[in-house]
């Protein structure tokens, strides 16, 4: 399918490859994966990846998370996984082609037009009505994104406290390379790792060179390294951090941090649903 598709949207170009890349990964696999294919296979560079939108969003990110919406509403990704993106029996089968991707836009895009009159007075296209549909995840994140820089340094330590790490304690030195804290995770009686970390409260995309920069600043210093963000990584960024023959460091972006708010169950309640189960009745009608 070529990239270059005339008509509609600019994510539509997006949905073969992101197809592709689940098929790559053997039918299933996490966002990040998924996206580090799509940038290898559409040769979407470190610059273009950093690109960010109006609500400093990655704009790469956000159309192969715009893709894949589609996708799932067609029925070719399993949306019921949060975390992983799974192909359908049907999605495994599926070539597109440049008309059979616009003529899979326009049905699904079918069902969120909006009556012209609401469009009119909002001012705003039926996509960016859906795209501000809010729930916790992003009710949560922006609460993130918009603590102060200390609060969410403090946050961070909090959230590796309750992760089992031990003597946990924000620095927040001017000059110090980017390091916000220091901890020690203890993993038996005879092994610890000391870890520095870095706090990121970034709406857009942190990128390579930001990770070589802590690498360089914790380098002596420590067994291991976190970076945690309130935004994204580049597929560059995430490469450099496992990179052979340094320090590993941990990448935690949004998607990561959400969940183990989700996990820890901090700042956040779960509530407890049912729906009924017309079977269970069967034998009793």
């Amino acid at each position: 399918m070529t990239n270059n598709l005339a008509k509609g949207p600019q994510f539509i170009r997006f949905f073969q490859p992101v197809i592709d890349a689940l098929l790559e990964l053997g039918g299933s696999g996490r966002p990040d994966e998924v996206m580090d294919i799509v940038a290898e296979k559409m040769k979407i560079s470190e610059d273009e990846q950093t690109i960010t939108i109006s609500s400093g969003e990655s704009r790469f990110r956000k159309n192969v998370n715009w893709a894949r919406f589609y996708l799932a509403k067609a029925g070719l990704i399993d949306a019921s996984t949060r975390g992983v993106w799974t192909l359908t029996e049907e999605g495994r089968k599926t070539t597109l082609t440049t008309e059979t991707t616009y003529e899979l836009f326009t049905h699904i895009h079918r069902q969120f037009v909006v009556p012209r009159e609401k469009k009119i007075k909002s001012g705003k296209e039926p996509v960016e009505e859906m795209a501000e549909e809010i729930d916790y995840r992003s009710a949560l994140l922006g609460i993130l994104q918009n603590l102060p820089a200390d609060g969410f340094e403090r946050l961070c330590q909090r959230l590796l406290r309750e992760s089992g790490f031990e003597t946990v304690t924000v620095t927040g030195r001017s000059g110090d390379g980017g390091i916000d804290g220091i901890g020690i995770l203890q993993m038996n009686p005879f092994v610890s790792f000391k870890v520095l970390f870095q706090c990121k409260r970034y709406t857009g995309t942190v990128n390579v060179s930001q990770v070589r920069d802590f690498r360089g600043a914790m380098m002596g210093r420590a067994d291991k390294g976190i970076i945690i963000t309130t935004g994204t990584f580049t597929s560059d960024a995430r490469k450099e951090a496992t990179r052979d023959g340094v320090p590993p460091i941990e990448l935690v972006d949004s998607e990561k941090l959400l969940s183990m708010f989700e996990v820890l169950e901090l700042g956040v309640r779960p509530i407890k649903a049912y729906e009924v189960d017309p079977r269970f009745f069967d034998e009793f009608r």
